[in-house]
């Protein structure tokens, strides 16, 4: 386990601690009105594990924790599986390589083609949720993903730093939110590579809101949802958010925009295909 896996590790369970409910464990209030955040000896007490390795875990130490005790421990902390599968991450377990991912440029030519021949939006990104290949429908949704130095088409990136990609979503800061929790849960493994590294720092730097969220420590698994855009154009387009993991090329997913039944959405979309001609998109077809 590598230091920054560590100590992420230990900030991890110290967060999650500071906000149990102590009722819930059947403990009384600490003081006249304590009523959240459990000891560290309570925690250990619970998990069956000595105060002081626990103690030690929570401090970024480096000492070999088996997955049955991070289990345990995730059981008494009441993590999501989402959580746990991170708690696993950081302690070692993780479910993916932690070998350093190469970045993808570009979708292979055959996972293009699949996308050209969606007619909602659809795109595709890499394990560092860089974008490498778009529709034509996303162009429409997006009209600026062609525009964007390849360096920046990154979905994160673009969802914290672009203005005009804001504008669109009227559910931002929950959106920004999702996503967040979400890309913390799938980078898990690769907490500490240089790229990842790279990406968070500059994210920071760049926005105070993700600094402020990405300190919270949300971690969530994706889960299809409900999407809303504002167009300029066209108004209020609803889709259904799904997310499709080739099987040839894991590495990628796949992101749909389905069209809400019941909504003028599909209609909207084919007035702004007439209206526009936006190129298809992969990583390389434009630069910004």
């Amino acid at each position: 386990m590598n230091e920054e896996r560590r100590l992420e590790l230990g900030q991890f369970l110290r967060d999650r601690r500071a906000n149990l409910v102590r009722a819930d464990h059947g403990l009384p209030p600490i003081g006249r009105s304590r009523t959240l955040g459990l000891r560290r000896e309570e925690i250990a007490a619970f998990a069956a594990v000595s105060v002081t390795w626990y103690t030690w875990l929570e401090q970024g130490r480096d000492i070999n924790a088996s997955r049955q005790v991070l289990d345990s421990v995730g059981r008494v902390l009441r993590l999501t599986a989402a959580e746990n599968s991170y708690l696993l991450a950081m302690g070692g377990y993780a479910s993916v390589p932690t070998a350093e991912v190469l970045p993808i440029e570009a979708a292979p030519p055959h996972l293009q083609a699949l996308l050209d021949a969606l007619d909602f939006p659809a795109f595709a990104v890499a394990p560092d949720w860089g974008i490498a290949g778009w529709n034509r429908a996303y162009a429409c949704l997006y009209s600026r993903i062609a525009e964007v130095a390849p360096a920046e088409r990154n979905l994160l990136w673009l969802i914290f730093t672009d203005p005009a990609l804001r504008e669109i979503l009227p559910d931002w800061e929950e959106t920004s939110r999702h996503f967040v929790a979400e890309f913390r849960a799938e980078a898990g493994p690769r907490l500490g590579s240089a790229p990842h590294t790279s990406l968070v720092e500059r994210l920071r730097e760049a926005s105070p809101e993700f600094a402020r969220i990405w300190a919270e420590r949300g971690v969530e698994g994706f889960s299809s949802r409900q999407r809303v855009f504002l167009h300029p154009q066209v108004g209020e387009l609803v889709f259904e958010h799904h997310r499709l993991v080739p099987s040839d090329a894991p590495e990628l997913h796949f992101v749909l925009y389905a069209p809400t039944p019941g909504t003028p959405t599909r209609e909207r979309l084919a007035a702004l295909a007439v209206e526009g001609a936006h190129p298809a998109g992969r990583s390389g077809a434009a630069e910004g």
